[in-house]
């Protein structure tokens, strides 16, 4: 595990990453919070283009707690077969809607406690909500983030708690809005696990990883 950067070259690396990219967006597909969190809570094991293919014609006619329950488990499984773990993530769904429904009006809190609370969503769904939807600086570590955290020293961390607190504690304020997509990004398609593409990395000459690729 590489030791933590410090915070000179912190500032450097999402000044860099802000300069290439000043509003990363994330890649799953949605119109409304519920669809935002559906759509996170379908992606667990699962990709962001299989998730995209499998809800483009199911928010069409469920992107709403109410719609979702009209549908039905069995009716939303016809939409998610498609997905890994998909009869156990109909039965979250269906049950978070009911819950919205009965509980919260049929709106997403914007609370990260509620919406853990919520079957299905943990802490990294929450997060991706609290960003995405109600901008919150929330940090969201996935498997793309806990990999460049570590191998870069921008979060080091033996697990995903300690990466998200990494983030928080040495990643300056003004870039902690959308720290956690430029990492997402960074890991998905440049840091990526195998074979890291070092020759196109934009913060090559910053990074601690001592095995850099051409």
């Amino acid at each position: 595990m590489a030791k933590q950067l410090p915070y000179p070259v912190m500032r450097e690396i999402f000044a860099r990453f802000q300069a290439a990219e000043p509003e990363p967006k994330g890649e799953l597909h949605h119109t409304n919070a519920f669809t935002l969190v559906v759509a996170v809570a379908l992606s667990a094991q699962a990709t962001d283009v299989g998730v995209n293919k499998a809800t483009k014609a199911l928010f069409e006619i469920a992107d709403t707690p109410e719609k979702m329950l009209a549908l039905g488990e069995e009716g939303l499984i016809e939409h998610i077969k498609t997905i890994g773990l998909f009869r156990n993530k109909a039965k979250n769904v269906i049950k978070l809607s009911r819950i919205l429904v009965e509980q919260y009006g049929g709106e997403v809190p914007s609370s990260r406690a509620a919406l853990q609370s919520l079957p299905g969503v943990g802490r990294k769904t929450a997060n991706v909500v609290l960003n995405m939807w109600w901008r919150f600086p929330a940090q969201a570590v996935d498997t793309h983030i806990f990999r460049v955290g570590n191998r870069a020293g921008i979060a080091p961390g033996r697990d995903v708690d300690a990466v998200e607190r990494a983030i928080e504690d040495h990643v300056p304020a003004e870039f902690q809005l959308h720290a956690h997509h430029w990492l997402i990004l960074h890991g998905r398609y440049i840091c990526v696990a195998r074979k890291p593409k070092c020759g196109a990395c934009l913060i090559r000459d910053l990074c601690s990883y001592e095995e850099k690729t051409e």
